[in-house]
């Protein structure tokens, strides 16, 4: 292709990734340097029929104009990766210094509120993508071999929850395992516990967490899987018929093989979308139990009297600096792969 041809083909597509991808990512980046401003006080007196006080108080016009002439705020440095709420570099040092043993030290650090939220974001991510995916390949396998007439129905429920708006779908699967809903009730019922409930405790929250997770990722994966068994070449799977392998024996040497590049890229879409998982917290209202990094820039910007503007874009580059981790080895093997070819 020539180059001119090559240039006109690429163009419209990095002026947008320039646009809508670096761009901000430059802006959150900076932003992260900064802290907002601390409020202008000034000493007010004030005088009553026998003695005058003196008081403190905020002065809007001087805190208003500090505001407009430096609207980044106040340059911060490396100071909010490093503060208690992120990093907690200084923290830490002292519970190393003082920690008895490992195991102390280690509950220390995840009582620590950016550590509390890998922990879970991790164990989400990790916990949920493998599952996810190899329950969309059992029903993307289970739709395959059924009749024509039931596929139609199959894969509208297996669809259902990607249609389902996740916000929504996690505030009825909230609704369903409160305790006069039917998952809470019946598992009152079933273990004769009418305190029994899923959000009583932290790995109780987790659990369920992790199962509305599976089950709102499983469709992504069906999807593709399915789409892919449409190519598995069926000549291979006579010919492995005609010499007696077994219904498994098919799967294991000839459609997994045959699916190894889709399920790379269904992990990478998956991990990236689980390492952001912020939906089902909100929902389930689980943020006493569970908190992820996505959930802590939601707190920064919404749960607060001001919104911490660089304490959000400093969690957002943590973020962004895990996701690119994660995906790291994911792509080098897919590199190798084609590169082997």
């Amino acid at each position: 292709m020539p180059h001119r041809a090559f240039l006109a083909f690429v163009l419209p597509s990095m002026v947008a990734m320039l646009l809508f991808i670096a761009l901000p990512v430059a802006s959150v980046l900076v932003q992260s340097f900064y802290v907002q401003h601390d409020k202008v006080l000034v000493e007010v007196e004030t005088c009553g029929p026998f003695d005058c006080t003196k008081e403190m108080r905020v002065d809007p016009d001087a805190t208003r104009k500090l505001r407009q002439e430096q609207p980044l705020g106040k340059f911060s440095g490396l100071g909010t990766y490093l503060d208690h709420n992120h990093l907690a570099g200084s923290e830490i040092g002292d519970m190393v210094r003082q920690a008895s043993d490992r195991a102390t030290l280690l509950n220390q650090v995840l009582s620590l509120p950016f550590y509390r939220a890998l922990t879970f974001t991790l164990a989400y991510t990790f916990i949920v993508t493998p599952l996810a995916m190899a329950l969309g390949f059992v029903i993307a396998l289970a739709v395959v071999g059924l009749p024509s007439h039931l596929k139609g129905a199959v894969i509208y429920f297996s669809l259902l929850p990607m249609i389902v708006t996740p916000l929504i779908g996690s505030l009825i699967f909230y609704w369903m395992i409160n305790s006069q809903g039917i998952i809470g009730a019946t598992l009152q019922a079933v273990f004769d516990d009418p305190k029994l409930s899923l959000k009583s405790s932290a790995p109780l929250t987790w659990m369920t967490l992790f199962v509305y997770g599976i089950w709102t990722n499983a469709p992504f994966s069906f999807v593709v899987f399915y789409a892919g068994l449409q190519t598995v070449p069926a000549d291979r799977i006579e010919s492995a018929m005609i010499d007696g392998a077994s219904a498994w024996e098919r799967v294991r040497y000839i459609t997994i093989p045959h699916l190894a590049p889709l399920a790379t890229f269904v992990a990478l879409v998956q991990l990236m979308d689980n390492f952001r998982v912020l939906e089902p917290i909100v929902g389930l209202n689980a943020q006493a139990n569970a908190t992820s990094l996505s959930f802590n820039i939601y707190t920064d910007l919404h749960g607060q009297v001001e919104q911490l503007f660089g304490s959000a874009a400093a969690t957002s580059m943590l973020t962004i600096l895990g996701v690119a981790l994660l995906l790291t080895p994911v792509l080098f093997k897919a590199w190798r792969e084609f590169k082997l070819k």
